[in-house]
């Protein structure tokens, strides 16, 4: 039998261990954001944007195609996206084509060739989360 005080030590184990583990992972994540990543190049503190347009150049991971005749092609320049609660705002993306963070963080991992590794981009999340 477990009694309440026991069961409450345990219960706060629990979440002290997470809550450390999770922040130690954004605090990781902090230093990625302003460091390796060049995310704080456009997302500046405290709203974390400049609001300006900047152009990817993403057209090297698109193939032009004719569509009802016009050129599909890269997207040209695009208004830096506020990350401030963008968790509460999937799908992202100017144009929602990235579903996760997870796949925003890859996307300019590959387009920035920033070579973050995986645990990199994990903790790069985990900051983004607790924006």
């Amino acid at each position: 039998m477990v009694t309440r005080t026991g069961g409450l030590q345990t219960i706060e184990g629990v979440v002290t261990s997470f809550r450390t583990t999770s922040f130690q992972n954004s605090l990781r994540g902090q230093e990625v954001f302003f460091g390796k990543g060049q995310c704080a190049t456009c997302h500046l503190p405290p709203y974390y944007t400049d609001n300006s347009m900047h152009n990817l150049h993403t057209e090297g991971f698109f193939k032009q195609e004719l569509v009802n005749g016009m050129v599909m092609a890269g997207d040209g320049p695009i208004k830096t996206f506020p990350l401030r609660g963008i968790k509460d705002s999937p799908p992202y993306l100017h144009d929602g084509r990235l579903l996760t963070l997870d796949d925003t963080v890859e996307f300019f991992n590959l387009v920035l060739e920033t070579k973050l590794t995986d645990p990199e981009k994990k903790d790069l999340v985990a900051f983004l989360l607790a924006l």
